[in-house]
């Protein structure tokens, strides 16, 4: 994870929780995630607050939020009692055991990753999923080599082929740039079944 993002959620974790859980529901990624993932333990790799990790334990998955901040650690488990919430940061995700998720999303977090931990980190989300598990994976489209918002935020810029190389031979099941229901913003879209 990038030092200064990170830092940027650390200062200001509760006005970020507030900020996503007041953006509308994003219902393209719940259809998305309702059409796709299979029923088992599910990840929220880069939960923030823990908006749709709440939501996916709602939906009947067996769902854990993973996030590199503290600060928003404490926020996800102040707002959702009851949903596990721990501590991993990619690339490693110390602590997480391979092939032991059916599903993973990972929701708007890999542009905050310096570009060299991009490859590394989408091989290790893609390895905590069992064969036949499914990927959902999206990202802030920015131009060029990517940039610093005004907290100090990275949003990385890179190709989707990028992501594609770095996640190998898998079934992709969407390959999408839209806008985001939630955020406003364009965003690339993965939906992604790791070979069996």
């Amino acid at each position: 994870m990038d030092a200064k993002t990170l830092d940027a959620y650390e200062r200001d974790a509760a006005d970020y929780a507030d900020d996503w859980h007041a953006q509308p529901t994003d219902s393209a990624l719940r259809e998305a995630v309702l059409s796709h993932f299979r029923s088992g333990p599910t990840a929220d790799i880069g939960c923030g607050a823990g908006r749709d990790t709440a939501w996916l334990a709602d939906a009947g998955f067996a769902a854990v939020g993973y996030d590199a901040s503290s600060a928003l650690l404490a926020e996800a488990r102040r707002r959702h009692p009851g949903i596990p919430f721990e501590h991993a940061t990619l690339p490693d995700l110390a602590g997480v055991v391979d092939g032991s998720f059916q599903n993973v999303l990972c929701e708007t977090v890999i542009m905050h990753l310096p570009p060299e931990e991009l490859a590394p980190s989408l091989q290790r989300i893609a390895a905590v999923l069992v064969p036949g598990g499914t990927l959902y994976l999206t990202w802030r489209v920015s131009q060029g080599t990517g940039r610093r918002d005004e907290h100090g935020r990275l949003y990385a810029g890179f190709d989707a082929k990028a992501v594609r190389d770095a996640l190998g031979p898998h079934d992709l099941l969407v390959d999408e740039e839209v806008t985001s229901e939630s955020s406003g913003k364009t965003i690339h879209r993965l939906i992604v079944r790791i070979a069996e």
